[in-house]
């Protein structure tokens, strides 16, 4: 569907990829690279500009406001298949659903929205159930794990001017959807060699994906989706994730440096700090969308770790939903780290329903203003 912008493109002299590429290697740019991470499915019905304009996107929703175009090529490195999404059990008010993962869930009846469910039970609790599902469903060889580069070099060109990432997945964090999050902390301590095999299960299916694209595909950064930690820092142990998960990135991240891939982001929220090191260590040297609640105001790290680390993110939703005096005062202290480079400002998570169009509007009006060309 072609989408009429409301909203103009920033006025730019540089291509979406080369101002990327230096914004996010400190080198100069005509302006801040313009991005946002998305909304939560309830904005799409109640912000009037997404109802008159028929979005029901965060892509649409990005052309819809005239953003810089950045993308992202995935590959089959999770369950495949999954498992069959069916409805085991009804109430009044909820449904007892079997999710992708293999999860039986607790969702209400009119839709579960953008909260998360209550998950009553996983699939996979022993180190026998993960042996059944494992051959059942993480064969790397499996058909559907085989990509189309040629259509994927179609879609995205070595001549094209907008940033493209490869992503690799997770190693922890789909472990964590498919155990839980209490079967995670259980099962580190009750099978722990059943979930390093399930992150050497996942290392193995993503190395096999990145063998198939890179060299293949000019790609600008390298992306990934953890979500292991939460206000009080991360689920599973530092020493864990140390000695367990890290050394999988070095394997990930040996194969991306082969191909000049140097900037690595991962989407992880809450609390980052007390696996930020090893993160490091590993090769992530980016934070995404960095919650700032959960975690800190982005300088601070920035400030920290200096040029070794870069954050995209980290605008306070909180602050985005006060109101104009907020989003102001909050935007101006994220001026000298914008400046700085390394660094893309953005809302914190997919924006909730709590900031008003009004002022979201006022968010975007003010970030041109204070981060567009001048």
């Amino acid at each position: 569907m072609a989408i009429q912008t409301c909203r103009e493109p920033w006025k730019a002299t540089m291509t979406s990829r080369q101002r990327f590429n230096n914004q996010m290697h400190y080198k100069p740019v005509d302006r801040c690279f313009n991005m946002e991470f998305g909304f939560w499915e309830e904005n799409f019905k109640q912000w009037p500009i997404f109802i008159e304009n028929g979005i029901t996107t965060h892509d649409e929703a990005h052309e819809l406001f005239g953003m810089d175009k950045i993308c992202v090529v995935s590959g089959c490195v999770e369950l495949c298949p999954p498992f069959q999404e069916e409805v085991i059990d009804e109430t009044e008010n909820h449904k007892i659903i079997r999710n992708r993962d293999g999860l039986l869930a607790e969702v209400p009846k009119d839709g579960q929205g953008s909260s998360i469910p209550h998950y009553l039970k996983s699939s996979v609790v022993t180190a026998d159930d993960w042996k059944r599902v494992k051959e059942e469903r993480f064969d790397v060889n499996h058909p559907d794990r085989k990509l189309d580069v040629e259509a994927i070099r179609k879609a995205h060109p070595p001549e094209r001017d907008y940033p493209v990432g490869v992503d690799c997945g997770s190693m922890i964090g789909r472990v964590r959807d498919m155990l839980t999050f209490e079967g995670l902390a259980y099962a580190c301590f009750d099978y722990p060699d059943m979930v390093e095999d399930m992150v050497e299960t996942s290392c193995v299916l993503v190395e096999n994906f990145l063998d198939q694209v890179l060299g293949e595909i000019d790609f600008d950064y390298a992306s990934g989706w953890e979500d292991i930690c939460f206000k009080n820092g991360p689920i599973v142990s530092v020493d864990f994730f140390k000695n367990v998960v890290m050394p999988r990135y070095k394997r990930i991240n040996a194969k991306l440096k082969a191909h000049g891939i140097d900037l690595w982001y991962t989407d992880c929220d809450g609390d980052v700090r007390p696996i930020l090191p090893y993160l490091l260590e590993g090769g992530i040297n980016c934070l995404f969308p960095f919650e700032v609640n959960g975690c800190s105001h982005p300088g601070e790290l920035l400030d920290e770790y200096g040029k070794d680390l870069r954050i995209m993110g980290g605008f306070d939703k909180m602050q985005m939903a006060r109101g104009p005096e907020a989003i102001k005062k909050y935007m101006e202290s994220l001026v000298p780290y914008v400046e700085r480079g390394g660094y893309i400002p953005f809302c914190d998570h997919r924006c909730p329903p709590d900031v008003s169009q009004e002022n979201y509007f006022y968010y975007l009006d003010l970030k041109e203003k204070m981060f567009g060309m001048k």
